[in-house]
């Protein structure tokens, strides 16, 4: 990342998609592993609606949809919901998909009874946080839940902030990977957590964890988990 001592940019609820056309990990071909637990967990409370939010690929939609939840994947890449399209014929499922961006759904209120984002909302500023989790709880069934991850404040990157444009208080533009350039990355705390999460149920307590990249052990990146109910 180029030095830009720390500059801030305005932006107003900001969004910008992964270039998946440049992807070469397959990471990105297989579910979470968090993905058994929430299918078992959804099903025992016979959830049925599911939306895979910010999609990408479409690693989860295939999985959940195997499963048997009705499955709608939604992202802001067309390259990405293309790529969807073509597996879910290959894999004889049903899923339904569409372009769009996450701080604005063309869904009615309470649609899904269960929602899963990951590594996903938080690749916008504050403003568009904060919209994209309303989006989230407008679009939810009352008492459904909504996987989510979100970046930490202890990750590298927002370590050393100054290396990076700087959006708001809490986000900065990334540009190390070509699949993820200049795309927004907004950081949180556990307080921040708190504050954003105030008015939701949280099911299990939020956790922190880390991952190494082994060629640069000290660009670690961490992110939270936190499974809530609307």
């Amino acid at each position: 990342a180029g030095n830009n001592g720390g500059m801030e940019v305005s932006m107003k609820n900001i969004s910008k998609a992964w270039d998946w056309s440049k992807n070469t990990d397959e990471h990105w071909l297989i579910p979470c592993v968090e993905s058994p637990y929430l299918a078992e967990r959804w099903r025992y409370q016979d959830f049925d609606d599911f939306l895979d939010l910010g999609c990408g690929l479409g690693r989860h939609s295939i999985y959940m949809s195997k499963k048997g939840f009705n499955t709608t994947a939604v992202d802001l890449s067309e390259y990405g919901i293309n790529y969807l399209k073509e597996w879910a014929k290959n894999e004889k499922v049903n899923i339904k998909v569409a372009v769009c961006d996450m701080i604005s759904m063309p869904f009615q209120d309470n649609s899904f009874d269960c929602i899963m984002a990951y590594n996903v909302i938080y690749h916008t500023n504050t403003q568009g946080f904060i919209k994209t989790l309303h989006e989230i709880k407008r679009v939810l069934k009352p008492n459904g839940e909504a996987f989510l991850t979100l970046i930490s404040k202890n990750t590298w990157s927002f370590q050393n902030a100054e290396l990076f444009k700087k959006i708001d208080e809490n986000t900065i533009l990334r540009d190390e990977h070509e699949t993820r350039k200049d795309i927004p990355h907004f950081y949180v705390d556990i307080n921040d957590i708190k504050n954003f999460f105030a008015d939701w149920k949280i099911i299990n307590s939020p956790k922190e964890w880390c991952e190494y990249d082994m060629e640069k052990v000290e660009h670690y990146s961490k992110h939270w988990t936190i499974l809530v109910k609307k």
